[in-house]
């Protein structure tokens, strides 16, 4: 495709590297890759592209996947105007050949020394070179205007005068620098002046004071008094004023004995190495620590520059506000938080299993997940959303209940995850709100009518409990079900025609009623208007005590008599 300029391949699941087909198109290329799984190296076709007279690559984005390796020397012969290479494994010193107008290398394994041939980049306006191992002094910026990080390296000596207006946060992390921004301590000029320093500090600050003492009490007494005013004043002399925080400080970490330490949760993850982290989220990365009394906690993360985005910071306190005041054992557990600008974090439970999302997307897992599991998981949902509903004072609406956001432990047991989204109801509120959640899961009633309500999270459930008995989501059948023709267009389909293939049938017929019971609760949750549909107070109910509505094989049972069944059609499930 000679003609092709910008070809879009982010968040996907691509897992081996960029295919070295992609870089002999000849005409100017865009090619974001972020977020997906490739590994290895960075294919070292790119560095000669240019000289080959291929390409023109203007953009260049591998962020958040797995590359690692270092960067091929000759890249900087390429004409970019945005490198992206966060949030990856690549390691050595930082080519000083990089000539581009955005440059993040962040979140990486980058060593050695920044290269001084940056600070005479005049074109430069974005460079993020934060979370990594850069060593040395900061090179003199001569032309930098624009956005820079060079936070939580191991960066020594003083700050060069030229980046002084920087706020305090793009140096933080580096214990070793000095200069004259708040937070930092002054840089020393030399050892003679200092003492000469210190010994006015000591001369026009302290008494002169000429004591006969006639005891040597009094003598010990006055000398230690002396020594104490003398050590206050010199400590505050010295301190730092504290940097001012935009979100401030707000730290409490818990768990059943009380006793997890910030130093448990730091070390446990080597300061939030990349080789902890087991996942990336929408804005954060979760990581997994053993903390030393043994246990295992998960971490979600909040990237530095996604706290400073106020959605961001809000979806973070939200989660924090809910967790901490509700208790029902299908919610993931919080043991506690970080809340401070500089780092942010949540301490979860850890669920060995991963998300249902990604069980049921492997074979091997899905088939492990067998009829019961799959029974259980949406009775425990049900169980978790009712009381969300009603047990809670007010009521909490989760507004993204999806098979992402449900965890499994090792023992497949179901957990609620993500409350970012959450809201609470207020009855004194039209409760108007904007569409937030996944596609495929969001109640099609606030497309127009922007009001949230619980009936909200029963379609969402609905779509969920036919994806577990599924094995994917029910998209083509949904769209039936939603549509005017939905009776005659499935009214000759059986339930063992959408069930999940890796799975045998059910044998017994008493597991045969318990799948066309989630059947039938999932259809009556997916009725177009709200109020038709049943509350999760009496489906969790009704998971109480499960009464098989058909007790006939799932080859004798068709979609359509389940989905007209009478089961919750009672008054009192609709309130």
């Amino acid at each position: 495709m000679t003609n092709l300029i910008e070809l879009q391949l982010d968040s996907n699941h691509i897992s081996n590297s960029t295919p070295s087909s992609l870089l002999h198109l000849r005409n100017s290329l865009h090619l974001p890759m972020a977020s997906n799984l490739s590994e290895g190296p960075i294919p070292h076709e790119i560095e000669s592209l240019n000289a080959l007279g291929y390409l023109v690559l203007v953009y260049l984005n591998l962020e958040n996947n797995n590359l690692s390796g270092r960067i091929p020397l000759r890249i900087g012969g390429l004409c970019l105007n945005q490198l992206d290479l966060s949030h990856n494994i690549i390691s050595g010193d930082i080519p000083s050949q990089l000539n581009s107008q955005n440059i993040d290398l962040s979140h990486n394994l980058f060593q050695g020394v920044i290269p001084s041939q940056f600070g005479n980049l005049t074109h430069l306006s974005i460079l993020d070179l934060s979370w990594n191992n850069l060593t040395g002094t900061i090179p003199e910026f001569l032309f930098f205007v624009g956005n820079l990080n060079l936070s939580f390296n191991s960066l020594r000596g003083q700050i060069p005068y030229g980046l002084l207006h920087f706020a305090p946060e793009t140096f933080t992390g580096n214990k070793d620098l000095c200069g004259s921004i708040q937070g930092f301590r002054p840089c020393p000029s030399s050892p003679n002046v200092n003492r000469e320093r210190n010994s006015k500090v000591v001369k026009q600050n302290l008494p002169i004071v000429i004591l006969v003492p006639t005891s040597l009490f009094f003598v010990s007494t006055f000398v230690l008094v002396i020594f104490i005013l003398f050590r206050r004043y010199r400590a505050k002399a010295l301190k730092p004023d504290p940097s001012p925080t935009k979100n401030g400080d707000l730290f409490s970490i818990w768990n059943f004995d009380g006793k997890i330490a910030f130093e448990d949760i730091i070390k446990g993850t080597e300061d939030f190495d990349i080789k902890y982290c087991i996942g990336t989220g929408g804005y954060g990365s979760v990581y997994r620590a053993i903390l030393p009394s043994g246990k295992v906690v998960a971490l979600k993360k909040l990237h530095r520059l996604e706290a400073e985005q106020p959605a961001y910071d809000t979806s973070f306190r939200n989660e924090i506000k809910f967790l901490t005041e509700i208790r029902h054992k299908n919610i993931v557990k919080l043991h506690g938080f970080c809340l401070h600008n500089r780092c942010m974090f949540l301490i979860y439970e850890y669920m060995e299993k991963g998300s249902l999302f990604y069980i049921l997307s492997i074979d091997e897992e899905a088939v492990e997940l067998d009829w019961t599991k799959r029974v259980n998981i949406v009775k425990g949902v049900s169980h978790a959303l009712s009381y969300m509903h009603y047990d809670c004072n007010p009521p909490i609406v989760h507004r993204d209940i999806s098979s992402n956001n449900i965890l499994l432990n090792s023992e497949l047991e179901a957990f609620i995850a993500d409350f970012g989204t959450s809201r609470l109801l207020d009855p004194n509120s039209s409760n108007r709100t904007v569409i937030v959640g996944t596609d495929g899961y969001i109640a099609p009633e606030l497309a127009y009518s922007l009001v949230v309500t619980e009936k909200c999270d029963v379609y969402s459930f609905g779509v969920l409990a036919l994806e577990i008995l599924m094995g994917k989501h029910p998209g083509e059948l949904l769209s039936t079900l939603t549509s005017s023709s939905s009776p005659s267009s499935i009214q000759n389909v059986m339930l063992n025609e959408v069930l999940d293939p890796r799975l045998s049938p059910p044998r017994s017929r008493k597991m045969a009623g318990d799948i066309a019971f989630v059947a039938v609760i999932a259809f009556a949750c997916l009725r177009a208007k709200p109020k038709a549909r049943p509350t999760m107070k009496s489906v969790s109910q009704e998971f109480l005590h499960i009464k098989s509505p058909i007790l006939v094989p799932v080859h004798e049972i068709s979609l359509i008599e389940l989905k007209n069944h009478e089961m919750l059609t009672s008054g009192e499930s609709y309130k």
